[in-house]
């Protein structure tokens, strides 16, 4: 009997030495990590009564969503696709405004400088095609403090554009990447992903976006957003949120900062066959992710 006991001992060890060497090789971590916790990774089952509450909200959804959802007080969290890459829509104005703001801060572009340029060189500039386009003729003439409101309170497209031939695609990409957001690109199309909108506006939070004062106002813009029916659409009045929202073909998002009893970043990038569907999923889980934390 002790000699078949050793030997289950003994095959034990053996066994669990080489599921080590299969998970610790090319580089990974010595960390065990239990199966039956891996699989859960891989599937991406998410743990826990926020996880939960988004799961219960979104139940019966059709289409893609990359989520992120934190307290920024406690930092309990919640992810699920946040590294899938999506269209960013509008959402690249997020990019357009920071490095704005950074130009600023370097002298290169002035809060009152009046910047102008004619609709058809936007439009070549842009590539975009006058099928699509907005506009086709006259001038865009603005200041420039007064097209970064435009830009974000009401998503208006030359207002960024403007900015944009301005301080140039080149000068923006240098912002998406000296400010860590790595997996997000101004090319044709631009992509994103949750994750880096996320750490967008967890940088804002911080006031980590140029500075504090830069990273201040651009919050207060987006606070004073006017397209409110995603995020915004179904909290208490009064409520304030400072989010930007994109759509574009069959992506919707919303992301930005609710400011309820304790701060709540809330982060939906989505791609479906029914962007108006989408808008209303976004809006209810945004309600009741609002009522899970204010009920802690």
């Amino acid at each position: 009997m002790k000699a078949k006991y050793y030997l289950l001992i003994v095959l034990l060890f053996a066994a669990i030495f080489i599921l080590q060497n299969n998970l610790f090789k090319n580089g990974e971590t010595s960390t065990f990590i239990s199966p039956l916790v891996e699989s859960f990774k891989e599937i991406g089952i998410a743990q826990g009564p926020l996880a939960n509450t988004v799961k219960t909200s979104l139940k019966g959804t059709k289409g893609t969503y990359g989520i992120i959802i934190k307290n920024l007080k406690t930092g309990e969290s919640f992810a699920q696709n946040e590294n899938r890459v999506f269209e960013p829509a509008s959402l690249y104005k997020l990019w357009v405004i920071g490095a704005s703001y950074q130009a600023i801060e370097e002298g290169k572009l002035a809060e009152d400088e009046v910047l102008t340029r004619d609709v058809k060189d936007l439009n070549k500039l842009f590539d975009i095609d006058d099928e699509v386009a907005e506009a086709t003729e006259g001038a865009v003439t603005s200041r420039v403090d007064d097209a970064l409101e435009r830009m974000i309170v009401v998503s208006d497209n030359y207002s960024a554009l403007l900015l944009a031939s301005k301080i140039r695609n080149s000068y923006i990409s240098s912002f998406i990447k000296s400010e860590g957001f790595l997996s997000s690109n101004l090319g044709q199309p631009p992509k994103t992903t949750p994750e880096d909108i996320a750490l967008f506006y967890e940088k804002l939070y911080h006031g980590e976006i140029v500075n504090k004062e830069a990273s201040s106002k651009i919050l207060e813009l987006l606070a004073r957003q006017e397209l409110n029916d995603r995020i915004p659409k179904y909290l208490p009045e009064g409520t304030k949120v400072a989010h930007k929202t994109g759509e574009l073909g069959g992506f919707k998002h919303d992301a930005g900062i609710i400011f309820a009893k304790d701060p709540i970043l809330f982060v939906v990038l989505s791609e479906s066959t029914s962007p108006l569907g989408a808008a209303e999923r976004i809006a209810t889980l945004s309600r009741d992710v609002y009522n899970y934390f204010e009920r802690k």
